[in-house]
């Protein structure tokens, strides 16, 4: 296959660049919606902005029950390649970045000591041409650091045996470091790939950032209104033209007022404005949560909704089995994109060419998505049992651990 180069992928990753920024602010709360001025001006709107973390809820509900554990049939020694990489904030890291933004990269390197480095890059930073059979990249393209302006000051070409780096300081010389097989060095993780978007789907969805633009704006509503409804508005018919106006601060906030007849002797009539009420705002925002929580497979708990009579244990978990399903699908895409990082560093580690069908025996492993409570573990329990009954030896501790999280004791096997 013909590579494409390195403009080509400049050129792609500034297409996609602004839609991963986009995911990024979301997550981090700092995205401004477009103010839409109909009832509220623009002026009194932009005072009242409000700030609303669903998304970032969305993306932490599940990557905090995504935990990689380790690999299972290590023939090759990966696990050990993590070990030596800060391995809770490196799988962390990459679960994240993957969520948010639909994939991540890791740029693999070789260290001082021989064994591989492992680096996580955003996909506002990194971009590829993808093998939609391995999952690797057939060509790579990289910013590995930016200055203070964001402008790109080292960058890395990654091509099947070889990476090219390009260097902003005319003082520095643009090299080529080669390695002994044909995969780049650079490996995307991707979460829930198809063919029509082999670099996955982000967990920020356009439906779930208008479910909270939605609520974003009922909360603005709301708030300008809650001014009017702390202190209703009154009004005074009646009074002398020639007569002192009437302060409206003190008008607002003053427990007495007094009026004195004017001259013609007309007697002023003071009145009050009917308050809006705060339940359709409310209810708006129910609507908005509702909606954002079934487009993420979310509860209505977990956005700040509490119901009036708690769910059982059963319930809680009977509710969740969307965001059951979704984490199971995200093992699963993640997991792969992980197995083709422990092979290409592998193959860094000991600059040896190995096939990728070597590694089909090395499983990813990940603690359950659930942790096991004590009626849990007593329903495993008794089940392990009966099984084993019929069936001798049919469920062992790796078993129990996968089923329940709980690492048993050496000697159990």
């Amino acid at each position: 296959m013909e590579l494409q180069g390195i403009e080509y992928l400049r050129n792609k990753l500034n297409v996609h660049k602004n839609r991963v920024d986009t995911r990024y602010e979301q997550y981090a709360m700092k995205y401004n919606d477009k103010m839409i001025g109909i009832t509220i001006p623009t002026a009194i709107r932009s005072k009242y902005r409000s700030v609303l973390g669903w998304c970032s809820k969305g993306v932490d509900a599940l990557a905090d029950r995504l935990v990689f554990r380790e690999f299972a049939n290590d023939d090759f020694e990966v696990n050990e390649i993590f070990q030596a990489n800060n391995p809770d904030v490196f799988f962390d890291s990459a679960v994240l970045s993957a969520l948010i933004a639909s994939c991540a990269f890791v740029y693999v390197s070789k260290g001082e000591d021989g064994m591989p480095r492992l680096q996580v890059i955003e996909a506002s930073n990194a971009t590829g041409v993808i093998d939609p059979i391995t999952g690797l990249l057939i060509e790579g393209y990289a910013v590995l650091e930016r200055d203070k302006y964001n402008s790109p000051t080292i960058e890395a070409y990654f091509g099947p045996g070889y990476t090219d780096y390009y260097y902003a300081d005319s003082n520095m010389e643009d090299n080529r470091i080669e390695h002994s097989f044909q995969h780049p060095l650079l490996v995307p993780i991707v979460h829930r790939p198809d063919p029509v978007r082999p670099f996955g789907r982000s967990r920020i969805t356009r439906s779930g950032m208008y479910y909270q633009r939605y609520a974003k704006r009922t909360l603005e509503r709301a708030d300008v209104t809650a001014e009017f409804y702390s202190f209703p508005q009154k009004y005074v018919v009646g009074t002398d033209p020639d007569s002192e106006p009437l302060d409206s601060w003190k008008a607002t906030v003053s427990a007495m007022l007094e009026f004195t007849k004017g001259e013609g002797g007309e007697k002023p009539t003071l009145g009050q404005f009917t308050t809006s009420s705060m339940t359709p705002f409310t209810e708006q925002l129910k609507t908005a949560a509702a909606g954002f929580a079934g487009e993420l497979g979310l509860t209505m708990d977990d956005l700040g909704f509490a119901s009036d009579n708690p769910s059982s244990v059963e319930a809680i978990k009977a509710s969740h089995e969307n965001l059951r399903l979704a984490g199971r699908k995200a093992q699963r895409s993640l997991g792969s994109g992980l197995l083709n990082v422990a092979y290409t560093a592998a193959c860094l580690r000991d600059d040896y060419p190995y096939y990728r069908y070597q590694f089909n025996q090395t499983i990813p492993k990940w603690e359950p998505l659930f942790e096991a409570d004590a009626s849990a573990l007593s329903l495993i329990g008794d089940g392990a049992i009966k099984l084993n009954q019929a069936m001798p030896g049919y469920v062992n501790s790796e078993v129990m651990r996968d089923l329940t999280g709980i690492k048993g004791a050496e000697t159990n096997g």
